[in-house]
């Protein structure tokens, strides 16, 4: 069968990240870790856990069932801790914030189709991978999580003295027929402390954050830079705005390239198919894609609850397969087991491995844990797709 081309397109397109103390990516952090918690002591236990962080203040709820205790209060206060709030003066501390929790026993009527392996929720799940970077991810969300990673680095290091735990990046990417050749902007706001001078934030940001991670010859003397474009950001984190858990969808995910099922992933143990079948349909386009089978593809995934077997499955290589979108569907389906149960175990997801994935993103990631980004189906799926 003959090779499509892809679409040439001239466009910018543009993603954001965020530090791990951005007050969404706190609650975050915290569901993740009360699951994880209670993963480390009952693997079978049934999470789904919400969090809200404000100006000294923690609240949680939401429905676990579990055969363990864990300390959900201490949890809280550690998990802020560890992300950097440890100072009063922050208007957010590990110490002094209130904890709240209204936990409650998950649903009889929804464990009745999740015992016998089926699906924990209706819904439709997406899963996408990209050649256009090494982690097979669209460039503009990669080097936007890559900024903040680095500015969070540079605070804990003490590179510099006056950071804060709360940021943003946002990266704006020149494609030309199709592919990434140059940023065409880049925003960080760093939270800081109000000693700091505009121009010193400027200075540090632009020499240890974006020289530290920007290659060169994507930038040029046309690509704009703002750091701190209001000039002060002095009040952040909870105190500067409300954080909820699963706000930050996109950030966590692929930056608006693709589709979106709309459930958000931390604080939901994996029978969740909002979470697994997100990570299974992320494995397999990128096992795709990682094969030479298109250049991107789009996988859609859905279920029914209490149903083991998607209802649907659709792929989308956007006219860049070197077979028919039907065909590698059926290459795909004989290699690769969407029933959530089958999920659980090929991906290993009754583990405490979470709270890892709450910042930062969940997919073009290459530590050890992330097992829906390994490409160990290459070989398998390039022997299905000489079958169809």
């Amino acid at each position: 069968m003959a090779k499509r081309t892809t679409k040439k397109e001239n466009y910018l397109f543009t993603s954001e990240s965020v530090t791990e103390g951005h007050p969404d990516k706190v609650c975050d952090q915290i569901s993740d870790s009360i699951l994880d918690a209670i993963y480390e002591l009952d693997p079978q236990g049934r999470v789904a856990c919400e969090a809200l962080v404000t100006t000294g203040l923690a609240m949680v709820a939401g429905e676990v069932t579990t055969s363990c205790y864990v300390d959900i209060p201490k949890i809280i206060r550690n998990t802020i801790k560890e992300i950097g709030y440890t100072h009063a003066v922050y208007g957010f501390d590990y110490l002094t914030c209130g904890v709240v929790t209204s936990i409650q026993g998950q649903s009889p009527d929804i464990a009745l189709g999740v015992d016998t392996g089926g699906a924990g929720d209706q819904g439709m799940m997406f899963g996408y991978a990209s050649d256009e970077t090494p982690e097979f991810m669209p460039m503009p969300i990669m080097l936007a999580h890559k900024l903040t990673r680095r500015l969070a680095q540079i605070r804990k290091d003490e590179v510099v003295n006056y950071l804060r735990p709360d940021g943003k990046s946002q990266v704006t990417v020149d494609y030309r027929n199709g592919v990434p050749k140059r940023i065409d902007a880049i925003v960080i706001s760093a939270h800081h402390d109000h000693k700091a001078k505009l121009s010193t934030i400027k200075k540090d940001v632009m020499e240890h954050v974006i020289k530290n991670v920007i290659p060169k010859g994507l930038l040029d003397k046309k690509t704009k830079i703002f750091i701190n474009p209001t000039g002060r950001f002095e009040v952040g984190g909870p105190q500067g705005d409300t954080g909820l858990t699963g706000r930050k969808i996109i950030v966590d995910t692929y930056g608006g390239v693709g589709s979106h099922g709309g459930g958000c992933f931390s604080g939901k143990d994996p029978t969740k198919v909002d979470r697994s079948a997100s990570y299974m349909a992320r494995y397999v386009a990128k096992n795709v894609v990682a094969a030479g089978l298109s250049r991107k593809c789009e996988i859609q995934v859905a279920y029914a609850i209490g149903v083991a077997e998607p209802v649907s499955v659709m792929i989308n290589t956007y006219n860049t397969g070197k077979l028919s979108d039907e065909e590698l569907k059926k290459a795909v389906l004989r290699t690769f087991d969407f029933k959530p149960r089958a999920i659980l175990e090929n991906l290993k997801l009754r583990r405490p491995i979470y709270k890892q994935t709450a910042a930062y993103g969940h997919f073009g990631r290459d530590e050890e844990d992330f097992t829906w980004e390994e490409i160990d189906k290459v070989d398998a799926l390039k022997q299905e797709a000489k079958k169809v």
